[in-house]
């Protein structure tokens, strides 16, 4: 195997879907090494312990990641299981991701207690989402809406929204996360890739480890070279945009041996602009595809977005 000790300790949120998403890399970790002994350990992030203000308000990347991380630079962990839609594309020096599982499907879904879909919403409808991405591609679609903000696990928002007190009429959260919790039966409605494009990286985990080669070792039979390629590219087209592009931006990436699709969106904060691309490239430099694909969507009127920002 490696020179590595039969000892690993992993590090992961307490919410009920990171642990179900721990223990999917605990299992496989497992099945090609099980002459290892895994401990899991559990951490509060940031994100975790503010739950009072809506997500872009709490300062800082990395909300959701950075205790994790802090735990496997002073060794208190060996390897960290994030949602790489929480990790900041800039990586913490001295880290890596060591592997990046296949992925769940990466649509969104929609919640309501009275069986919506987002066609069927009576006019004015209060729906619930913490994430600019989703808020503005819903104003896009429904302008009439009103978007209000939800904060908690995925079993806290499911009841929040089943609640008529609480005031929702739907919810927005991942397709994935229900899948991973058996909640899937809760969603009314799987909305189509071309209404609700995700964030980029979503439904897709990231096992993070120090920037040691063993651990690469350790973790290679985990890796899965679509996704991997895929949400790369999908990464890529986010940094392309300035890294922590302060507009909503939405990526998907499909891939196979040798072709990457890849989609872009950027979204004005109100959904009245919304702008689309798409293109195919060679799998062999995702970041390069997804940058070009970004240079597209500035051209197309991207930079004007950002430029009423600055």
């Amino acid at each position: 195997m490696t020179d590595i000790s039969a000892r690993v300790r992993v590090g992961t949120r307490g919410s009920e879907l990171a642990r179900r998403q721990t223990d999917e890399v605990v299992t496989a970790l497992r099945q090609h090494w099980p002459m290892l002994d895994i401990t899991v350990h559990i951490f509060s992030t940031t994100g975790d312990q503010v739950t009072d203000k809506p997500l872009p308000q709490i300062a800082g990347e990395g909300v959701f990641t950075s205790a994790l991380e802090r735990a496997l630079l002073e060794g208190q962990i060996d390897l960290a299981v994030h949602s790489l839609k929480d990790m900041p594309i800039a990586l913490t020096p001295g880290t890596q991701i060591g592997a990046l599982p296949a992925r769940a499907y990466a649509a969104d879904v929609l919640i309501s207690r009275e069986g919506y879909t987002l066609e069927t919403l009576p006019d004015n409808a209060v729906i619930g989402t913490s994430s600019r991405r989703r808020a503005a591609q819903l104003r896009h679609q429904r302008p009439d809406a009103q978007i209000k903000d939800i904060r908690g696990n995925v079993d806290t928002r499911i009841r929040k929204a089943y609640d008529p007190a609480n005031g929702y009429d739907a919810i927005v959260l991942a397709r994935a996360g229900l899948e991973r919790l058996g909640r899937l039966e809760d969603a009314s409605q799987t909305l189509p890739l071309d209404v609700m494009l995700p964030a980029p990286g979503q439904a897709a985990l990231a096992v993070q480890c120090r920037a040691e080669a063993a651990w690469r070792v350790l973790l290679a039979p985990l890796n899965h070279a679509e996704t991997a390629v895929a949400v790369t590219a999908e990464r890529g087209f986010l940094h392309g945009l300035g890294g922590g592009c302060a507009l909503p931006v939405a990526a998907y990436a499909t891939a196979t041996a040798d072709e990457l699709r890849l989609r872009g969106r950027i979204i004005a904060f109100d959904g009245s602009v919304q702008i689309d691309v798409e293109d195919t490239f060679s799998t062999a430099d995702p970041t390069a595809a997804g940058a070009r694909l970004a240079q597209q969507a500035l051209a197309k009127g991207g930079a004007r977005l950002l430029e009423v920002l600055s």
